[in-house]
């Protein structure tokens, strides 16, 4: 075949080649015209009919399509192909000698290819003649001559083989850049683009950027290549760092190349046309391109899923806390433009933004219609929002919501019963000071709007469900009726700790507070009252202040609980300050992060003493009452005992300062920093640095002056400070840049409570991302550094709480047996703290770790400080009477500020004791609570789809039948043997003849073979052989009544039934649900449902009384609190 019969096919009647071929197409035809050798080649027609394999992918704009090429028997093997054709637009697709496969991309601008595909396959003798001349050095030289056409015609076949030839190009590139900086060249955008490409295989992306942008749009950013997705990437970066400076104002010269600009733009333009929604929202995010994002969400299909998509995305990824704020705002714009706004969702965008008017102003527009079905959405985001536990937002929240338009009159009670029996409590007890919610409704007031009523009727709810007052109320009723502790391990931890052991002592006490956190049953002390009076000095202090675990949450009665043991209450009182301040901290922990109605006394107790042990129980019950109220007369109070300079009250005044003004970032934090660099003593110092820490809580790179200033100071302590600083101020966040700065300090510092602090804090800051911990501890977890290890471990145990996590559990087990005792201290409780709530069902190591608590408990020779751990991890283990868990995170994926600040002042206890009690702070009720209209709790069941056994209860621990001595075996004569049976003959049929027959026919009810067995006995238990009774099959599912408990672990299994009466206004598996009734008119079976009788009231406020805990709990079998007692040193 002569080469004009080949080359001419792809040229039109003037000799050019045709239009219809690409530029690619065109420079290879020329490349090899120029170099053909009049050698045999073979050419071939192949229609679409002819192609042996065709198969067209997908329908996007990039399509392969797969052919064949059979052999023609002339011996050629298709090496370039050359294929026109309809649809296809011309490609030169280069195929390899050793097989006739090749791809095809399938472009389709046009209908599918139905035409003829021309062909032409070029021999492999062809091909090598073509390599040999096919150098870029003549296209090289090209550049050099002065005719602009040959400088095209090298550019464009530099252009087109540059992936082979780029080391020889790279030569020549100043020699090409001139070509670009040259304005009056036409094509410089081709030379810059080819310049691009040198660099980019040169490794130089900035430069290879750089010269992407120059080629214009001859950089196809919809070139399916490795070249075009790097630089797209590399562009997508530096845009958003351009944006990040300028947004930031670091930078003044941050400005944005507008070529660089477009590229983006044109990616998120096509993200969002080809509804890649997810994408485009990550690329706009990353570069701040707001517009964008809100473009993205409102294109989508699906806006409420996008818009949880994005939210995250913000949570999880955006490290700048401003900036988190402005999507977050955003979406709260893009929220209220919908047809039907998700207002649950709002008002948690709207906390997070620290915005109550908008909250309240949504919550009043749903009280005040018409619909019922609002009024319950109402209650259920005031209940969301209490879950995340910001007391001062919530109080802002409750007092801007506008009082009902009533007639003046004397109010009556309305509302639920629940908030009744808050008022009864009020009634009953004159000596607390209850929260109030300034609305009550006055159902007999003259000409009163129906309308008004009925909002101030559900006004009165809400303002009960914000303060808080519904939920504690309805968890501490839930909490005491599903009590399941275990008073038997308790016991054997007292029998096995010497009396002598003062630190063991104070453990069992802390554990018996811990495992009935909540639950008002202090069973256990009364039941020791001689082995509680051993406690002397500050373990009188944690024994009396232990109360206030047992009852926390008991608001309306906690002082009246307390009285015995207060400065100047009851008879008795004010005997020892160590007991008076005790009680004091107690009534802090009962109102925590709930204080109004005890602040004041707490104030009055603190003004009027000077004795530093009851001034430090005073500073820390103010601290929790008035947890985040940022209230400056109470700080000024705290600050005066800080300025007394005692070691005991001051420590105490620090810790407190920091719980009052915490996450306000105030500038008090820097009068408590000069005076811990003023103050000689070490426990004032100590607190100073956890409250300075604490009032930069979730502040993120605000706080970053502060922690700098810390973390660079000379004093250990303040160092030590700064890593909870640190911690806090990213609190589950992940943010790099603290995980760095934490694992630096915690391989870096000379003291080695820095560098522990500093590995506990990293639990803090992956708390969100809990899977990260272990892998991220690992190598800490085997430091030659005993401290490290420990901050190891505490920090798999906080990020890790209650998720029973498999990775947590394999590297805490090693350290339970280090050979450092502290080190095996802090493994066992951390160790407890991620398996709370988990059960032997679902893995085996929660059993073979019970065992091994109880092991170390009764080792008499164990050390002191492993024995204090494994008591502690036994409370933890059955922590509010095995019915709460340690959560850091709410439904909604907010941080819980009062759960957090509790288990960062719980890891003090290190230094101080007492401050162990703190950790109850951070348990959350394992509880489905569903409400109904009147905040009461219906009967209903609902379907836990797992069996039963995954997440019951554990069994009770029981009393040994048998002792673990061995007898040896006795000589028994053979009369005596038959005198025995004889005995035992008669008993046998004398119980025969005197049992009922039912229950006769029932007891030989046997297996084959054993009647004798079952007649020698009529209590099978005793005799039946457990192997041969058949284990009936346990079921797969298990029907719950509400309320009922609802591990973690079982929120995924939990399904309703199908034509149940009421539905959730909101899907959700666990915590206050309220329930749409579907029928209203049938009569309605309500659950703790129990009402206080007078007399029980009226005893709650005496010392002696004996139904003062039942009044609020509205049972009456309630214990009383311990009697008064003096103890003996």
């Amino acid at each position: 075949m002569l080469k004009a019969e080949i080359f001419d096919r792809f040229k039109n009647e003037k000799g050019e080649f045709k239009p219809s071929l690409c530029d690619d197409t065109k420079g290879l035809l020329q490349l090899y015209e120029s170099s053909f050798l009049s050698i045999k080649v073979g050419f071939q027609y192949f229609f679409s009919s002819q192609v042996r394999r065709s198969i067209v992918y997908g329908d996007q704009p990039r399509n392969r399509l797969d052919l064949y090429l059979p052999s023609n028997g002339d011996g050629l093997k298709p090496v370039v192909v050359f294929v026109t054709g309809r649809g296809f637009g011309g490609a030169v697709l280069p195929a390899f000698p050793a097989s006739p496969n090749f791809n095809l991309r399938h472009f389709p601008l046009h209908t599918p290819p139905t035409t003829a595909l021309t062909i032409l396959c070029v021999s492999c003798e062809m091909a090598a003649a073509a390599t040999m001349v096919s150098s870029a050095g003549g296209l090289l030289a090209m550049l050099n001559e002065t005719h602009p056409a040959l400088k095209l015609h090298a550019l464009s076949n530099l252009n087109a083989f540059v992936d082979c030839f780029w080391p020889e190009i790279s030569t020549s590139v100043p020699i090409i850049e001139s070509l670009y900086e040259d304005e009056e060249f036409d094509q410089r955008q081709l030379a810059a683009l080819l310049v691009s490409k040198v660099f980019y295989y040169l490794g130089e992306l900035n430069d290879s950027l750089s010269y992407a942008l120059g080629a214009g749009p001859l950089f196809d950013v919809s070139e399916d290549s490795d070249y075009v997705h790097t630089l797209l990437a590399k562009a997508i970066d530096e845009y958003a760092n351009f944006k990040t400076k300028a947004a930031e104002g670091n930078d003044e010269s941050a400005v944005v190349d507008p070529r660089l600009e477009a590229i983006v733009e044109r990616m998120l333009d096509k993200c969002i046309v080809d509804a890649k929604y997810q994408q485009a929202i990550g690329m706009a995010i990353e570069c701040r391109r707001l517009d964008k994002l809100e473009e993205a969400i409102i294109k989508s299909d699906n806006v409420h899923s996008t818009i949880n998509y994005c939210i995250d995305i913000c949570h999880s990824f955006v490290n700048r806390r401003e900036y988190r704020r402005e999507v977050l705002r955003l979406l709260v714009k893009v929220y209220q433009q919908l047809p039907s706004p998700d207002y649950l969702s709002i008002c948690q965008r709207l906390m997070f933004l620290d915005e109550p008017d908008g909250v309240a102003s949504i919550l009043e527009k749903l009280l005040r219609s018409d619909n019922k079905d609002d009024a319950l959405l109402a209650f259920q985001i005031a209940f969301d929002l209490v879950e995340n536990e910001h007391q001062a937002f919530l109080l802002t929240v409750r007092d801007k919501l506008s009082s009902p338009k009533l007639q003046p009159s004397e109010p009556a009670q309305s509302g639920s019963s629940e908030l009744d029996s808050v008022r009864d409590g009020n009634a009953t007890s004159s000596e607390d000071v209850q929260m109030t919610d300034g609305t009550q409704v006055d159902k007999s007031a003259p000409h009163t709007d129906p309308n008004e009523a009925i909002y101030a009727e559900r006004l009165t709810k809400l303002r009960g469900i914000l303060s808080g007052q519904t939920s504690i109320q309805l968890a501490l009723q839930f909490l005491y009726s599903h009590n399941k502790s275990d008073l038997l391990t308790l016991k054997t931890i007292k029998q096995s700790v010497e009396m002598r052991n003062s630190v063991c002592h104070s453990a069992t006490i802390y554990a018996n507070a811990i495992m009935h956190a909540g639950t008002t049953v202090d069973t256990f002390l009364r039941e020791n009252l001689d082995w509680l009076s051993r406690a002397t000095n500050w373990a009188k202090f944690s024994a009396t202040a232990g109360l206030g675990v047992i009852h926390r949450g008991h608001l309306q009665q906690g002082r009246s609980l307390m009285a015995p043991y207060l400065p100047q209450g009851g008879a008795g009182g004010g005997g020892s300050p160590y007991s008076e301040g005790g009680a004091l901290y107690a009534l802090g922990l009962i109102h925590a992060n709930h204080g109004e109605g005890i602040k004041q006394f707490l104030r009055d107790s603190l003004r009027s003493t000077n004795v530093e042990v009851i001034q430090h129980g005073a500073c820390l019950g103010l601290g929790l009452a008035a947890l985040g109220t940022a209230d400056n007369e109470i700080f000024d109070d705290i600050k005066n005992v800080l300025y007394t300079d005692s070691a005991v009250a001051g420590e105490g005044a620090g810790i407190s300062m920091g719980l009052l003004m915490v996450g306000t970032a105030s500038e008090k934090a820097g009068e408590m920093l000069a005076y811990a660099h003023e103050t000689q003593h070490e426990k004032i110092i100590r607190g100073l640095a956890l409250g300075i820490a604490l009032t930069v809580y979730g502040r993120e790179e605000e706080a970053d002056t502060l922690i700098e200033q810390m973390t660079r100071d000379q004093d250990p302590i303040l160092r030590y400070g700064g890593m909870y600083a640190l911690a806090l101020a990213y609190r589950g966040t992940a943010n790099n840049k603290a995980i760095r700065q934490l694992l630096h300090f915690a391989v870096s510092d000379v003291s080695d409570d820095v560098r522990r602090t500093a590995v506990l804090a990293l639990g803090f800051v992956l708390y969100s991302d809990p899977e990260q911990t272990p892998r991220i501890v690992s190598l800490l977890s085997e430091s030659y550094n005993p401290h490290v290890r420990y901050g190891a471990a505490l920090a798999v145990g906080i990020s890790c709480a209650g998720t029973g996590l498999s990775e947590a559990i394999s590297l805490l087990e090693p350290l339970t047996s280090d050979v450092v005792d502290f080190v095996r201290q802090g493994a066992l409780i951390a160790m407890a703290m991620v398996m709370v709530q988990i059960s032997e069902a679902s893995d085996s190591r929660v059993g073979a770790f019970r065992r091994q608590l109880e092991k170390i408990i009764l080792d008499k020779h164990e050390d002191t400080m492993s024995k204090m751990g494994a008591i502690l991890a036994s409370g933890i283990l059955d922590a509010g009477g095995r019915n709460v868990t340690i959560k850091l995170l709410s439904k909604t994926k907010h941080d819980k500020i009062t759960a957090v600040v509790g288990l960062a002042v719980f890891s003090q206890f290190w230094y101080w004791y007492p401050l162990i009690y703190f950790i109850s702070l951070a348990f959350s009720p394992t509880a489905f609570i569903g409400l109904n209209y009147d905040l009461k709790v219906p009967k209903f069941e609902f379907l836990s789809h797992a069996k039963p056994s995954l997440f019951e209860y554990p069994k009770p621990t029981t009393v040994p039948t048998t002792t673990s001595t061995v007898k040896l075996p006795t000589a028994v004569l053979s009369t005596s043997a038959r005198a025995k049976a004889r005995a035992s003959k008669k008993d046998a049929e004398k119980a025969n003849a005197e049992k009922p027959s039912g229950a006769e026919s029932s007891s030989t009810v046997t297996n084959s073979g054993k009647g004798k067995l079952s007649d020698k006995d009529g209590d099978s238990m005793q005799v039946e052989n457990p192997a041969d009774k058949k284990a009936e099959p346990e079921p797969s599912f298990e029907i719950l009544t509400n309320p009922a408990r609802v591990v973690p672990a079982q929120e995924k299994v939990i399904k309703l039934l199908e034509e149940s009466r009421y539905v959730p206004v909101k899907s959700a598996p666990s915590g206050f649900v309220l329930l749409r009734d579907l029928r209203p008119n049938e009569p309605e079976v309500l659950s703790l449902t129990d009402t206080p009788s007078s007399a029980a009231a009226n005893a709650g406020g005496s010392v002696t009384g004996q139904q003062g805990s039942a009044s609020a709990m509205a049972v009456d079998e309630e214990p009383q609190p311990p009697q008064p007692f003096e103890y003996t040193s």
